[in-house]
């Protein structure tokens, strides 16, 4: 089983096909992920990331009830 957790993107980085990156902020954790295989992805979008590949955008509601789930287990620091 793997985990994805959600974030909100920052900044997009085009360098073209495989090379596209991101910077997503993690609940104040903020990484650099890989983006190619969410192309359509703009700042402000919400992703799902796993092992430093946006897999799938989301939307906020999602995001928010995915984080506070998080929290609820406590899996995230504050």
């Amino acid at each position: 089983m793997c985990l994805a957790i959600p974030g909100k993107v920052l900044d997009v980085q085009d360098g073209g096909g495989l090379f596209a990156r991101g910077r997503v902020d993690f609940g104040g954790v903020i990484r650099e992920v890989s983006l190619v295989c969410t192309p359509q992805v703009v700042v402000g979008d919400y992703v799902l990331a796993h092992a430093g590949l946006a897999i799938a955008v989301i939307d906020e509601a999602a995001a928010a009830r995915a984080l506070a789930e998080f929290a609820r287990l406590g899996t995230l620091l504050p």
